[in-house]
C-alpha cells in the first residue's frame, strides 16, 4: 500500500511538471548560438512586426526549413525583435523575444507553441492564440504555420 501511495505521488508530480512546462516554456539556454537568418527589417510603425528581427533555428527547425517547411516534433525557432533607431534603420534596443516549439499536443495553434518574452528574456502576458497564431494561420498555414523559409538563411 506504501509503495502505491509513493508511486502515485510520483506520478502526479510528474504530471504537474509536465502540465506546468507545457503552460510556461522557457526561453531556451544558448539560442543566440543556433542558426541565425539574414537581418529583416519591417518599417510600417502599423505593423505588429515594425522593427528589425533576427531568426534563430535549432538543428531540428533548420532541417525543417531545408524540408520546405516540414517540421519535426521538437523544432524551436526563437526570434527577436528590435526597435529601429534611425534612417536608414538601425538595431536600436531589443523589445521582445518569441519562441515557436513544435509539439503535436498544441492543436489549437497548429501544432505549436508560442510563447513571448521580455527584452530581458522574462515571460511576457502575450497570448499566444490571439497575437501570434492568428497571423500564423493566415500568413503560413501552407508551410506548417512557420512564416518564414530557409530563404531567410542564406
Amino acid at each position: 500500500m506504501k509503495s502505491a501511495v509513493v508511486l502515485l505521488s510520483l506520478l502526479l508530480s510528474c504530471l504537474f511538471f509536465t502540465i506546468s512546462e507545457a503552460a510556461s516554456p522557457r526561453l531556451p539556454k544558448g539560442y543566440s548560438a543556433w542558426k541565425k537568418s539574414e537581418r529583416k527589417v519591417d518599417a510600417d510603425k502599423k505593423s505588429l512586426f515594425y522593427g528589425i528581427h533576427y531568426i534563430y533555428a535549432d538543428k531540428k527547425a533548420q532541417r525543417g526549413y531545408q524540408a520546405d517547411n516540414r517540421f519535426t516534433e521538437g523544432s524551436r525557432i526563437v526570434v527577436e525583435f528590435f526597435n529601429i533607431k534611425d534612417n536608414p534603420a538601425v538595431d536600436g534596443p531589443k523589445n521582445m523575444i518569441v519562441l515557436m516549439q513544435k509539439d503535436r499536443r498544441h492543436g489549437a495553434t497548429g501544432g505549436w507553441i508560442f510563447a513571448g518574452f521580455g527584452a530581458d528574456g522574462k515571460p511576457s502576458d502575450i497570448d499566444p492564440v490571439t497575437n501570434c497564431f492568428g497571423c500564423h494561420l493566415k500568413d503560413a498555414a501552407g508551410r506548417d504555420f512557420v512564416i518564414s523559409t530557409k530563404k531567410d538563411f542564406k
